[in-house]
């Protein structure tokens, strides 16, 4: 679908950890269980586990998928793009290396394997899956690049074509450079949405749904620094402090009445800020 449309992303994707936030390459699963959910996520080491730069391909192919459907248009697993559109859409820059980089992340999305029991009838069975189930390069009888083609799983379909089950981002999380950052800033947009009380999050809760490796002391030491600089589009954040536990709110900063409208009409809106 071309246009510059809104990104969207699959909330089950904003609200579990699924993806590593570490820049450098992950092996070690990620083992997560929470009352009934559970989520096993197992990287091979030739590539390491997808990160959360890599869910931007997710990200694009959300948002192609629920594009074409208001579009009424029919929708597929199979999606067939150049790697251009994709790099353009997520604020990527366009040469070479980044070329190479995007076939990395293919490379993880499809290596990466997960098993999980949500959105399963019975939550003791599992869905297993890759965040794509095939990808290749597509080239004419001369040997000229013509894009690529990729399937995705039927899990991350479902959960796409279902209206109640994406959210529109900022474009502005694009531009969010660390991995916490982006992990932040998907479970504030999924948990505080546009309430006008915000939500909070008990940071020990947080550093569990997050997957990290890291201790829970350094977790909140970066969490801080988040809400110092303020560094999420669209939140405020805080900090509170009570019976010995730390705990970080958040609440949505006001939309202008214009703004909002020119947003539904499809229109981007006029920055008039010096």
């Amino acid at each position: 679908m071309p246009g510059d449309f809104a990104p969207r992303d699959a909330q089950d994707l904003m609200s579990w950890p699924f993806f590593s936030l570490a820049k450098r390459k992950r092996t070690a699963p990620i083992d997560f269980r929470m009352g009934e959910t559970w989520i096993s996520v197992e990287a091979v080491p030739e590539h390491g586990m997808a990160t959360i730069w890599d869910a931007d391909v997710l990200i694009w192919a959300a948002s192609q998928i629920v594009e074409a459907r208001d579009c009424g248009r029919a929708t597929s697993r199979l999606l067939m793009t150049t790697p251009h559109e994709i790099l353009a859409f997520t604020g990527r820059s366009i040469g070479r290396d980044h070329y190479d980089r995007l076939k990395a992340a293919l490379d993880r999305l499809q290596s990466t394997t997960v098993a999980t029991s949500i959105r399963q009838q019975h939550q003791r069975r599992r869905h297993r899956f890759s965040w794509i189930n095939e990808w290749r390069e597509l080239a004419d009888a001369n040997g000229r690049p013509l894009g690529i083609e990729l399937i995705l799983p039927d899990w991350f379909y479902a959960g796409v074509v279902d209206r109640a089950l994406v959210l529109t981002i900022d474009r502005a999380y694009f531009d969010l450079t660390g991995g916490l950052e982006r992990w932040l800033y998907r479970i504030v947009r999924k948990h505080g949405g546009r309430q006008s009380g915000g939500w909070s999050f008990d940071l020990a809760h947080l550093h569990l749904k997050s997957g990290v490796l890291s201790p829970l002391k350094q977790f909140a030491f970066e969490v801080r620094g988040i809400v110092r600089r303020q560094a999420l589009p669209g939140y405020t954040l805080n900090l509170e402090y009570g019976f010995g536990r730390e705990r970080l709110n958040f609440v949505p900063i006001p939309v202008d009445p214009l703004d909002r409208a020119m947003r539904r009409l499809k229109l981007r809106p006029v920055d008039n800020r010096p």
